[in-house]
């Protein structure tokens, strides 16, 4: 991959961590409303997959959403609005860290329900296969999942409807508090091979193996409308919620972690590329200017009306 790609994706990635490390701050100074659940490792997936992307295929997401939802490409300053749970939020406050949506860039929403974006995304494929206009749908979820039972009846169903859906796993080893190994008897690629879906694996922390896959995937969902699985292996550094002190994981596997930083790799990559210590500091400081610009934002931004408490609650009807 050529150095200006390594670089565009090397700044997409550190929008999504500087974002998180800016929240996680935040949550500390008891700012955000709600639970924070950071993916601070595994930035690589979304960015990666959506390089293949447009604003017309849709995606659904999970509670450690931030990384897709940011990768769609939604607004910085509504982003964060929301998280904060301000009335300029994308959601206009009401949705926060777990629920963020934005139509206009086929965004359909985090979920704080594990498995929940399985069937949302099953809906979603079905009207853009009937649309006809070669548009896929993406649901970003993890190997807690996998022991879900819609995940198996939404694979069933997009193998028998061939539904242009493709499910990406962040396998990142960990179900909430225990090791994967504890909640699952079987494996993502036997499943693909019971339900007869096109299966690829990757490694979910090198951005450009994951970009180059999810585009082969893609390209040729859009001609053939058929549904495909790509398991990425990543690494979760923060614990399942902020807060939580990860007393369940070994400390050798915690100080590990940093060789498998996405970011670090692909600053690696860029440099075997010609990339310069100076090119990195170049694209480090823009990004931060942009979250600092994003925060100061949403900071000043204010709360929703309590005039608003039931506005896209109920719906009048005539008559």
């Amino acid at each position: 991959m050529k150095l200006d790609e390594l670089a565009r994706l090397h700044r997409q990635m550190l929008v999504i961590r500087r974002a998180e490390e800016r929240l996680k701050k935040l949550f500390a100074d008891g700012l955000v409303p709600g639970f924070l659940h950071l993916s601070i490792g595994q930035e690589a997936v979304p960015v990666g997959v959506s390089q293949a992307l447009t604003d017309n295929d849709t995606v659904s997401s999970n509670h450690r959403g931030h990384g897709h939802t940011l990768a769609k490409g939604v607004d910085l300053n509504g982003f964060f609005a929301e998280i904060l749970g301000k009335a300029t939020g994308l959601c206009k406050g009401r949705g926060g860290s777990m629920h963020v949506a934005d139509l206009s860039k086929g965004m359909l929403g985090a979920n704080g329900i594990v498995g929940a974006g399985l069937p949302i995304t099953t809906g979603s494929a079905l009207a853009l296969k009937m649309q006809g206009q070669g548009n896929i749908a993406v649901v970003y979820f993890g190997d807690g999942a996998l022991a879900e039972g819609v995940l198996h009846e939404c694979l069933n169903m997009a193998a028998l409807w061939k539904l242009p859906i493709l499910f990406v796993c962040e396998n990142n080893g960990w179900s909430e508090f225990s090791p994967t190994e504890r909640q699952l008897a079987t494996s993502l690629d036997k499943l693909a091979k019971a339900f007869s879906i096109k299966y690829s694996a990757v490694d979910g922390n090198v951005v450009a193996d994951v970009t180059t896959t999810a585009a082969r995937l893609v390209k040729t969902m859009r001609k053939t409308s058929a549904p495909a699985i790509l398991e990425c292996s990543t690494t979760r550094v923060r614990g399942h919620f902020e807060g939580d002190r990860q007393d369940y994981r070994d400390g050798d596997e915690i100080a590990a972690l940093s060789e498998r930083d996405p970011i670090r790799l692909n600053a690696a990559e860029m440099a075997k590329a010609g990339g310069t210590p100076e090119m990195l500091a170049e694209i480090a400081d823009s990004v931060d200017a942009e979250i600092e610009a994003a925060t100061e934002a949403a900071l000043e931004a204010p709360l929703p009306s309590s005039a608003d408490i039931l506005a896209d609650v109920y719906t009048k009807v005539a008559g």
